[in-house]
């Protein structure tokens, strides 16, 4: 099992679409690594990087759900996935379609997939900052 918690107010989530993001069909959060605490199961997190091996991906090697990963471009941060969040409700928080760098042009804007470019920022959130995750 692995369990982790992270603090943060949720000010955006975000979709990727690199190779992997887009098949995992991820939806996550950004937090510093000072806000992110790994509570247990680091004996069965595996990992997968590529291209510049930069970011690691991290998953649960017993039901292989992916749990977060370092980013690349700021390696002192993660990404979480919001969908391994106990009780997490995405509803109205602003969503923000990453466009990776290698396919960003000026004629491919982000826009949000769920809203058509329509998000919108909730004044409150009805969830605590932090947030526990658990998978098995």
């Amino acid at each position: 099992m692995v369990r982790f918690e992270i603090d943060t107010d949720f000010p955006e989530l975000t979709t990727c679409d690199c190779s992997i993001c887009r098949r995992k069909n991820a939806l996550m959060v950004k937090v510093h690594e000072s806000a992110f605490r790994l509570l247990c199961g680091s004996e069965v997190l595996r990992s997968y990087q590529f291209h510049t091996r930069t970011a690691k991906h991290h998953f649960c090697g017993t039901c292989g759900i992916y749990t977060f990963h370092r980013k690349r471009v700021t390696p002192d941060y993660f990404g979480i996935n919001v969908n391994c969040l106990d009780e997490f409700d995405p509803a109205g928080i602003p969503m923000r379609a990453a466009v990776s760098t290698v396919e960003r042009t000026a004629a491919t804007p982000a826009r949000c997939p769920a809203t058509r470019g329509m998000c919108r920022r909730r004044a409150q959130r009805p969830f605590p900052s932090m947030m526990m995750a658990t998978c098995a």
